[in-house]
């Protein structure tokens, strides 16, 4: 595979974890969900949907009309393991939408066009 994500150890390390049923160790979660987000954000460009993963981070991306004040009309929010799976393509964006592992607001919020990064 050739997709950044897979190259980064924080990732890999969280996969791994994820698969023998482990919970993740905190800084490699939280490295890997930075380091999807960055992808996101650098194959989804613009500013119209915001992507939360707490705590760890946040961004927007996605092209059409750019979000600067207040709370976002069009928001993504997960948890971060959550958040790796998706990114990664190990969960679907219609399964984790429907059991509300993930919560979205806004006409511009489904991002399953831009997942797996």
């Amino acid at each position: 595979m050739s997709s950044p994500h897979f190259k980064s150890a924080a990732v890999a390390a969280v996969l791994a974890a994820i698969e023998v049923g482990r919970p993740p160790e905190k800084a490699a979660l939280r490295d890997a969900v930075r380091a999807l987000l960055s992808e996101l954000s650098r194959s989804a460009p613009g500013r119209s949907v915001e992507v939360r993963i707490p705590p760890y981070g946040a961004v927007q991306c996605g092209a059409g009309p750019r979000h600067t004040r207040g709370t976002p009309p069009n928001v993504v929010e997960t948890d971060p393991v959550t958040w790796v799976c998706l990114a990664t393509g190990r969960l679907a964006w219609v399964d984790a939408t429907a059991d509300g592992r993930v919560r979205v607001s806004g006409s511009r919020a489904d991002i399953s066009g831009y997942l797996p990064v």
